[in-house]
């Protein structure tokens, strides 16, 4: 079974495919989209996925037809450097990418990210397909934000760039580990937090199927959680307004992430940790406190953390808050939860009231 969804953006619209055995179909989906056969593509992967799928693709594309240049960054979040982008830019020009060029993503949300910053800034933009093989990427490469990190913020240097379409093999998820399992399920359930209550009791009940890579169960929630994103990117492309709802965990779990060097916390168990943040200041603004017990239950379902360790240094979390994008004008920009399925974003939240969340967010028991 097929899933499809479209991002609707006028003429920057593009769908997205979800099904079983999708990658071994790559080159007629690029066919079918118009992906150059007389330019050189760029595949772009990590040294974790391409030993699994970069051959296979490879092989489907260049009997098709299709010029195959391809590129093995490390894994993590250290990949989206200046320094690995500019290696990527060398290997476009030493493997004859012109402006007609496509680059491929195949991997993570770290890919995802860097290919395609890399295809937004070559030549001043080319062609850029999205391949997840991640659960989390079902929420990155939908929406065309690109970017690379600066040592002191995530995602500070980026720019909008839509994909052609994107491409979700949902077999290439089941080589997954566990903990990246349970970190790819921290965005899906973001997407109901924000979105759709009734998606937040469905995962809660089936949890354990998520869990076990059922495909069925798993074709849904991904087929879920990727269309809230692309409702709301197709109402708000540049984040000018609506799009700040995806950002529901992020404040606190972006700072996380700088603090602990992109590396003691994965970006779903940081956002995990953010978003019950987000339901302590939801709760203490007035929301009901079944926010914050829904939250809790379902993220601990999933097995991700729903503390902050105590190591974690309290300044350094606010000051790490302090260079993050939604940090405007003195204030915090922060997605407040009003409801399960409802946020509202506010430029109004009290920094003093953040930095008490965070001192909560370490405590043992239930916070209440």
């Amino acid at each position: 079974m097929i899933r499809e969804l479209t991002v609707a953006l006028g003429e920057r619209s593009y769908p997205i495919y979800i099904g079983e055995g999708l990658l071994q179909e790559a080159a007629s989906y690029f066919e079918k989209h118009g992906v150059s056969k007389r330019s050189p593509l760029m595949i772009v992967t990590d040294q974790n996925i391409g030993p699994l799928y970069l051959e296979a693709l490879e092989k489907v594309l260049q009997v098709a037809g299709f010029q195959v240049v391809s590129a093995v960054v490390p894994s993590g979040e250290g990949s989206k450097s200046l320094a690995v982008f500019e290696q990527l830019v060398t290997k476009a020009l030493e493997g004859g990418l012109d402006r007609k060029s496509t680059i491929v993503a195949l991997g993570g949300g770290v890919v995802g990210d860097l290919a395609g910053y890399v295809a937004a800034s070559y030549m001043r933009g080319v062609r850029f397909v999205q391949i997840p093989t991640t659960i989390l990427a079902h929420d990155s490469s939908v929406g065309g934000k690109v970017a690379v990190n600066h040592p002191l913020a995530k995602n500070i240097i980026g720019a909008f760039h839509q994909p052609a379409f994107v491409l979700y093999d949902l077999l290439t998820l089941q080589s997954l580990p566990p903990r990246d399992v349970r970190s790819g399920l921290s965005e899906a359930i973001k997407h109901g937090l924000i979105w759709d209550e009734a998606f937040v009791a469905w995962c809660d009940n089936n949890m354990d199927k998520l869990l076990a890579l059922d495909p069925e169960a798993l074709g849904y929630a991904l087929y879920k959680g990727c269309g809230v994103k692309a409702a709301v990117v197709s109402e708000d492309e540049t984040e000018n307004g609506l799009r700040a709802i995806l950002n529901l965990g992020h404040t606190i779990g972006h700072a996380l992430e700088a603090v602990a060097g992109y590396g003691e916390l994965t970006h779903g168990e940081a956002i995990s940790i953010g978003m019950i943040g987000s339901a302590i200041v939801g709760v203490k603004l007035g929301a009901p406190q079944e926010v914050y017990e829904v939250t809790r239950r379902v993220l601990g379902k999933s097995g991700l953390p729903v503390r902050l360790p105590e190591h974690f240094d309290t300044d350094a979390v606010m000051r790490a808050m302090m260079h993050d994008k939604k940090f405007t004008e003195g204030s915090i920009v922060y997605v407040v939860p009003t409801a399960i399925g409802k946020v509202e974003v506010r430029s109004d939240v009290p920094a003093s009231l953040v930095r008490e969340t965070v001192e909560l967010l370490k405590q043992e028991a239930d916070w209440q």
